[in-house]
C-alpha cells in the first residue's frame, strides 16, 4: 500500500464511506468496511478519523462539494438572467439524476444524525452547509452580472436550499422524469423575479 499524505488519504476514505453508505446505508457501514472499501487497513482510517462524528461531517463537506462545484462550473453569465440561473439549476438538476444515491445518502445522514445523541450538530452543519454554498453562488452571480437582489442574500440563501432540497426528494421518491424540464423553468422565473438587473 503506498504511502499517501493524510489528506489524500481522508479523501480517500471520505470517497470510500459515501460509497459504502450510498450502497449499505449509514447504520450498516462500519469502520472495517469502509475501510475495506478503500483497500487500506482499519489502522488507517484510525490514524485519519478520530471519530465516527468526524467521518460523517467529512462525507457531508465532500457530498455537498460534489454538486458544487458542477453548478459554480455552470453559473457563468450568459444572454439573460434567466439562462443563467436555468444554467445552473440544470447543472445540479443533472447531478441528482447522475448520482441519485448519493442524494439520496445526504437525507439519510440527516436523520441519522438528528436521531443519535451526540450528532444532532451535523444536521446543522449540512444545513448551514448549503446555505453557505448558495451564498457563494450568488455573490458570484452578483460580482459577474451587477445584479441586485429584492431580499436579503441570507434570506435568498436559504430559500433556495430548502427549494432545491425539497425538489430533490420528490424527484428521488416520484421519479416522473418528464415533468421536471416544466418544474425547473418554473422555478427559474420565480427566482429571477427575486434579482433586479442593473
Amino acid at each position: 500500500m503506498a504511502r499517501l499524505p493524510s489528506a489524500e488519504r481522508r479523501r480517500q476514505l471520505t470517497e470510500a464511506a459515501i460509497r459504502a453508505m450510498a450502497r449499505d446505508g449509514v447504520p450498516r457501514t462500519t469502520t472495517r468496511s469502509i475501510a475495506a472499501e478503500a483497500g487500506v487497513s482499519l489502522s488507517v482510517f484510525h490514524y485519519c478519523f478520530d471519530s465516527k462524528q468526524q467521518l460523517v461531517e467529512s462525507v457531508i463537506t465532500t457530498i455537498t462539494g460534489h454538486y458544487v462545484t458542477v453548478v459554480k462550473d455552470a453559473i457563468r453569465p450568459r444572454a439573460t438572467l434567466e439562462e443563467t440561473v436555468r444554467a445552473g439549476f440544470q447543472a445540479y438538476w443533472d447531478h441528482v439524476r447522475a448520482h441519485p444515491d448519493e442524494h439520496m445518502l445526504t437525507y439519510e445522514l440527516t436523520q441519522y444524525a438528528l436521531r443519535r445523541p451526540g450528532f444532532e450538530h451535523l444536521a446543522r452543519r449540512q444545513y448551514e452547509l448549503y446555505a453557505e454554498a448558495y451564498t457563494e453562488l450568488i455573490d458570484q452571480l452578483r460580482q459577474s452580472m451587477g445584479l441586485r437582489l429584492r431580499v436579503p442574500v441570507p434570506v435568498l440563501a436559504r430559500y433556495l436550499a430548502a427549494m432545491t432540497d425539497g425538489l430533490t426528494l420528490n424527484y428521488l421518491v416520484l421519479g416522473d422524469d418528464a415533468v421536471w424540464t416544466a418544474i425547473l423553468d418554473t422555478v427559474t422565473a420565480h427566482v429571477a423575479g427575486l434579482v433586479q438587473e442593473n
